[in-house]
């Protein structure tokens, strides 16, 4: 038969705190497992491809320029309502161009002829 511990009460809730405390850890990780569980394989593609950054700071840094230019000026509003959408296809090919190491120049040539 187990023997019963007497410990003061102050180390008890202290003690039942830290329980508690880590239970909360536990269950975040085991939402975090099954969520990476339910993504599949494309939130572990950096694994097999080392070309393929972990995260995606390089998106979110090539779409910062537009949010802040709409924020700061208002900038984008035409008649028609393109011209974000025209800047940001522009945006794109000379950001894909500078990432592959190309000249910005001629990819904005080829993008001109389509």
């Amino acid at each position: 038969m187990e023997e019963m511990i007497s410990i003061p009460r102050s180390e008890y809730e202290q003690l039942k705190e830290q329980i508690a405390s880590l239970s909360a850890v536990v269950k975040r990780q085991e939402e975090e497992e099954l969520s990476l569980l339910k993504s599949g394989h494309s939130s572990r593609t950096f694994l097999y491809h080392p070309e393929v950054p972990p995260d995606n700071n390089g998106s979110e840094r090539s779409i910062r320029n537009i949010k802040v230019k709409t924020k700061v000026s208002g900038q984008f509003r035409n008649r028609n309502g393109k011209g974000a959408d025209r800047f940001a296809r522009i945006r794109s090919v000379i950001d894909t161009a500078i990432k592959n190491g190309q000249e910005v120049y001629p990819a904005l040539s080829c993008l001109a002829k389509v």
